[in-house]
């Protein structure tokens, strides 16, 4: 049976949490700290922060806690299912990770100690571009309040993401005009 937790993520948590998301310049620092963070705040066996591998179509973790070596290594996550929160673009709980036929490593998630799991996708403007997993011993649920919060708070990190990537794009650019002659650079 399934049990709905208390509400854990109120106001005070959640305009922390947003102002860390917002201010942070450490991008693996950051991931760390949400990961952590969740975790602790929903009493999770552990947390993971994927980003999809558009060559391989599959999602990398870049980003854990509280999960082993061997969990994290355990295989290649693909998203062709219909019912992946990456497909979907919605939250996805699943109640029991031994015995669902959408999720690929059972067996593992069961030697990991994982009963169940929430998926939330991680948007950027209206694209999924990862997910946020947070991975339970049992099948107790988090508030549908909480899991709203998870959701626009996944969209700001979302949004992080996409500006990161856009920053290190124009810092490689800057470096490759910094070392072109001073001729043909314009100066």
């Amino acid at each position: 049976m399934t049990e709905t937790q208390k509400r854990k993520f109120y106001l005070k948590e959640y305009k922390a949490i947003s102002h860390a998301i917002s201010t942070y310049e450490d991008l693996n620092l950051l991931i760390g700290h949400i990961c952590e963070g969740t975790s602790r705040t929903f009493d999770a066996k552990g947390t993971s922060i994927m980003v999809l591998d558009e060559h391989e179509k599959q999602l990398v973790t870049v980003g854990s806690w509280g999960l082993s070596d061997d969990y994290l290594r355990k295989g290649p996550i693909t998203v062709k299912d219909r019912h992946c929160a990456f497909v979907t673009g919605t939250p996805i709980w699943v109640d029991d990770l031994q015995d669902d036929d959408r999720i690929q490593y059972p067996q593992e998630a069961k030697r990991e100690g994982i009963r169940s799991m929430l998926s939330i996708p991680i948007k950027s403007r209206r694209e999924v571009v990862g997910v946020l997993r947070i991975y339970f011993p049992s099948t107790s649920r988090i508030a549908d309040e909480d899991v709203d919060s998870l959701q626009v708070l996944s969209e700001q990190f979302g949004l992080v993401l996409e500006n990161h990537g856009l920053k290190n794009f124009l810092e490689q650019v800057k470096m490759a005009m910094d070392c072109l002659p001073r001729r043909l650079s314009g100066d």
